[in-house]
């Protein structure tokens, strides 16, 4: 593993760490917007660098054609989707994997709060090296 990737799987535990103590606290129930305040805050006590609602360009054959947003963009190198929904549905993994293709990233985490036990919340969406866009969940 390179340094890049270690330095993603560090993110990675760090935001998964950080947003496990905010489902401890809040549960599940509450709308997105609370979860993402409640986790930017979490990441501010523990020192994660993030910035919240990223705008980043979206290109189609070299034209910049709109703009995107990720809820996190966290150390410059990790996406991080929030959801508070029933149930994480394939629509959401394709939103991070369209995210990742936009800024070259090869992983991102998608996070559902509205769960009993958050670790059935979390997804790790890995952006394949080829051309299409679709991902490897884990």
């Amino acid at each position: 593993m390179d340094r890049f990737d270690d330095e993603i799987e560090q993110l990675a535990e760090a935001v998964i760490g950080a947003a496990i103590e905010v489902h401890r606290h809040l549960g599940p129930g509450h709308p997105e917007s609370v979860y993402c305040s409640a986790l930017e805050y979490e990441f501010e006590l523990r020192s994660i660098g993030n910035q919240r609602e990223h705008h980043y360009r979206v290109r189609y054959k070299g034209k910049d054609v709109g703009e995107g947003r990720l809820d996190f963009w966290v150390g410059k190198r990790l996406t991080v989707e929030v959801k508070a929904v029933e149930e994480l549905s394939p629509v959401h993994s394709g939103q991070v994997v369209a995210y990742l293709s936009q800024k070259d990233e090869p992983v991102g985490l998608l996070i559902n709060f509205n769960v009993p036990v958050l670790r059935r919340g979390l997804r790790r969406i890995v952006r394949s090296k080829s051309k299409g866009n679709s991902p490897d969940v884990k």
